[in-house]
C-alpha cells in the first residue's frame, strides 16, 4: 500500500515538473535582460514592489482563467469562453488582441532565433547560412514539436529549462556573491535624486514579464480539470520567475552603480553593451558565454510555450481535429505569418512591440476580470471557486486600467525615463 502511494506520489510529481516548465518557459525569455535597465530608475527597493504587484496580478488572473475553464468542454479556448460569457463582440476584440501579441512574440523569436542557428552552424560546422535559412530552420524545427503534441513540448522545453538555469545560476554565482547590498538599497547616497517618478514608465515590462497567462487554457487541456495541480504548477512556475528575475536584478544592480546604465541606455540597451559593463566590474571570460546560452535558451522555451497557446487557440477558433492532418492545418495558420514576418522582415519587432504591450494589459487584466464575473452569473459553482469574490475582480480590472495607463503614456513620451 506504502510502495504504490510513493509510486503515484513520484508520477504526480513527475507530471507536475512538465505544467511548471511550460509557465516557467513561457514567461521568461530574452527580454529578462531588459530588467535592470528600464528599472535603474526607480532602483532595488521600487522595483521589487513593482515584481510582487505584478506577479500578484498575473497569477491571480491566471486562476480567474482557469476557474471559467472549467465550466467548459475539454479543449475549450478562449474564442468559446469569452463568446459565451461576454459575446461575440468582446470575442472578436479579444481575439485580434491575443493573436496579434502571440504573433508578435513569435514573430521576435524567430528573428532572434535565426542567430542561434547562424552562430551554432558557424562553430561547428564552419558553415554560416543566410537570415533566411537559419529563420526557416529555427522556425520549421521548433514548429515540428509544437505539431507533434503538448507533452512533446513539455519535453524540449523541461530540458532547456534545466540547461537555462544552470547557465543562469553559473552565470551570477560571482556577481551575486559580490553584489554590495548597500548599493542596492542606497545607490545614490547623500543626493537627493528621486526614484518614484520612474516607477510608472517600468511598470508595464513587469506585467509581460510574468505574462504565463495565455497557456492556461493549454495546461486544461493537458491535463483535463484538475485544478490543484494545475494551481500547483501556476504558483511554483510564476514564483520560479520571480526568483529568476530578483537574482538578476542582485545580480545586475548590486555590482553595476546607478549612473553605470546611463551609456548602456543611450546605447540602445542591447545585451551586448549590458554584458561588456558588467565584465569591467567583475572580468569573466566564461560571462558572456554563459550569458548568451541563457539568453539563446530562453528564446526557445518562450517561442515554444507561446506557440503552444496560440495552436490550441487556432485550434479552438477553427473548430479543427487532433487528427495530424488536423494539427497540419493549425500549424501552417499559427507559423506561416510569423515565419514570414520573421525571415523577410526581421527589423519591424521594436514598432510592434509598443502595441503588443497594450494588448497584454487588456488581454490580462481587463478582459478576464470581466469573463469571470460573468460566469459567475451563467453557472452554478463549479469544483473551484477563486478567492476574494467581487472585490478580487475589481481591483484586477482596476489595475488593468493603470497599467494600460501607463503604457499608453510611455508611448506618447509623457511619462519620466531614466537616461533621456
Amino acid at each position: 500500500m506504502q510502495t504504490t502511494e510513493l509510486v503515484e506520489t513520484e508520477t504526480k510529481a513527475s507530471s507536475m515538473l512538465g505544467g511548471i516548465a511550460i509557465i516557467t518557459g513561457g514567461a521568461i525569455g530574452a527580454g529578462m535582460f531588459s530588467l535592470p535597465i528600464v528599472s535603474s530608475g526607480m532602483w532595488f527597493g521600487w522595483t521589487l514592489a513593482c515584481m510582487l504587484l505584478s506577479w500578484f496580478c498575473m497569477y491571480h488572473i491566471s486562476l480567474m482563467i482557469m476557474e471559467v475553464n472549467l465550466h467548459f468542454r475539454h479543449g475549450a479556448n478562449y474564442d468559446t469562453m469569452i463568446k459565451a460569457t461576454l459575446g461575440k463582440y468582446w470575442n472578436i476584440s479579444y481575439g485580434l488582441l491575443f493573436a496579434f501579441l502571440l504573433y508578435t512574440l513569435e514573430y521576435a523569436y524567430i528573428s532572434g532565433g535565426s542567430s542561434i542557428v547562424i552562430l551554432t552552424l558557424e562553430s561547428t560546422l564552419g558553415y554560416s547560412p543566410s537570415q533566411i535559412i537559419a529563420g526557416l530552420t529555427f522556425s520549421i524545427l521548433l514548429a515540428a514539436v509544437v505539431w507533434m503534441s503538448t507533452k512533446a513540448v513539455d519535453r524540449v522545453i523541461s530540458i532547456m529549462i534545466i540547461g537555462m538555469m544552470l547557465s543562469l545560476v553559473l552565470a551570477v554565482t560571482d556577481l551575486t556573491l559580490a553584489a554590495n547590498l548597500r548599493q542596492l538599497l542606497i545607490p545614490d547616497e547623500g543626493s537627493n535624486n528621486s526614484y518614484f517618478p520612474f516607477v510608472f514608465a517600468a511598470l508595464p515590462f513587469y506585467l509581460t514579464a510574468f505574462g504565463f497567462h495565455p497557456m492556461v487554457p493549454s495546461l486544461i487541456k493537458y491535463y483535463g480539470k484538475k485544478p490543484v495541480m494545475i494551481g500547483r504548477c501556476m504558483l511554483i512556475g510564476s514564483c520560479l520567475c520571480f526568483l529568476v528575475y530578483l537574482l538578476w536584478l542582485v545580480s545586475t544592480m548590486g555590482n553595476l552603480q546607478r549612473q553605470a546604465f546611463l551609456p548602456i541606455i543611450a546605447e540602445g540597451g542591447n545585451i551586448g553593451v549590458l554584458v561588456a559593463a558588467i565584465n569591467q566590474v567583475v572580468p569573466s571570460e566564461q560571462l558572456e558565454k554563459l550569458l548568451n546560452s541563457f539568453a539563446n535558451l530562453a528564446i526557445i522555451t518562450s517561442f515554444l510555450g507561446v506557440s503552444l497557446a496560440l495552436f490550441d487557440f487556432v485550434t479552438d477558433k477553427f473548430n479543427f481535429s487532433e487528427t495530424p492532418l488536423g494539427r497540419l492545418k493549425t500549424a501552417i495558420i499559427v507559423f506561416l505569418p510569423p515565419i514570414v514576418g520573421g525571415v523577410f522582415f526581421p527589423d519591424g519587432f521594436i514598432v510592434a512591440i509598443g502595441f503588443a504591450g497594450m494588448a497584454v494589459a487588456f488581454t490580462a487584466l481587463i478582459v478576464p476580470p470581466l469573463m469571470l464575473k460573468r460566469s459567475r452569473e451563467i453557472f452554478a459553482p463549479g469544483t473551484y471557486l477563486l478567492w476574494g469574490g467581487n472585490k478580487l475582480i475589481y481591483f484586477i480590472f482596476a489595475m488593468g486600467i493603470f497599467y494600460a495607463s501607463c503604457h499608453i503614456l510611455a508611448m506618447l513620451d509623457l511619462l519620466p525615463v531614466y537616461g533621456k
